[in-house]
Formats: C-alpha cells, sequence, structure tokens
C-alpha cells in the first residue's frame, strides 16, 4: 500500500471534534497509542525477558503491529490536519537525516544539529 492511499483511506475513519481542523485529537492520540506500543514493549522485556525482536512470537508481534497501526493511523490524521501528504512527512525526514548523516551529526541532541 502506498503512503497516499493509506492517507486516504485512514482519513475516511477519522471521526473526531472537528476533524480538518483539529491538530489536538490527533497529537493527543499520537501519544497515546505511542505510550501503548512502550507499554507493550516494556511488558515483553519485564515479564518475559525479551530484549530482541527475533524473540517476539508471531502472536505477540501481531499485538505490537497492532499498536504500530494506530500510531501511523494518528500520524496521517496529523499530516491530513497540517495538509500534507505522509510521502512528504516521509520524504522530509530522510532528507534530514541523510544530512546529519553527512555531517557526522546522526548522534546528539537538538531539533537542528
Amino acid at each position: 500500500m502506498e503512503f497516499s492511499d493509506y492517507q486516504k483511506q485512514s482519513r475516511v475513519t477519522a471521526i473526531y471534534p472537528d476533524a480538518g481542523d483539529n491538530f489536538i485529537y490527533p497529537t493527543l492520540g499520537l501519544v497515546g497509542e505511542a505510550g501503548e506500543f512502550a507499554e507493550k514493549i516494556k511488558k515483553l522485556m519485564r515479564d518475559s525477558q525479551v530484549t530482541k525482536p527475533s524473540q517476539v512470537n508471531d502472536t505477540v508481534k501481531q499485538e505490537v503491529l497492532k499498536e504500530l497501526g494506530d500510531v501511523l493511523w494518528y500520524t496521517a490524521q496529523l499530516a491530513s490536519e497540517f495538509d500534507v501528504s505522509l510521502e512528504d512527512v516521509a520524504q522530509n525526514n530522510i532528507q534530514k537525516l541523510q544530512d546529519r548523516m553527512k555531517r557526522d551529526q546522526l548522534h546528539g541532541s537538538g531539533d537542528n544539529r
């Protein structure tokens, strides 16, 4: 599936207050879903001493992928709220990372390194 197809299809399911002019709701959803993803990973470490993806069974992997899908959904809604395509988000991110790599600045902190 292409990002553009996903963004269009997921937008049909974007039912929240003032959809189309509300970045707060999808932002809160994004951080909530990212937290749920992190919780699943934390529990893998705590309960099963799993620290590598290769140690995750298919059932658990499917549960983790569901949470990643929810993160993607909220990311797509935020892109739509700002009237940008997921392709543009992805391309801009790759360009930023390649520039940092070229300048040996992948490590460290700060948005504009």
